[in-house]
């Protein structure tokens, strides 16, 4: 899960060498999130289904416990 062109950055990434913030991989049934100041500390991983409805929640201004 640790390669490295599997990981994107936020395009919120901030000034200078970007790395204030997190990274996505998406790999086929999992997508795993990382802080980008600590790649080595390991991801956090979801069941893709989960994590894309999390976003979609977010996206559309709910919240992801409101359901």
């Amino acid at each position: 899960m640790n390669t490295p062109e599997a990981w994107q950055r936020s395009s919120y990434s901030g000034s200078g060498d970007g790395n204030n913030c997190v990274e996505i991989g998406c790999f086929p049934t999992r997508t795993a999130i990382r802080d980008s100041k600590h790649p080595a500390h390991g991801p956090l991983s979801f069941p893709a289904p989960a994590f894309h409805a999390f976003v979609k929640s977010l996206k559309s201004g709910g919240s992801p416990t409101s359901r």
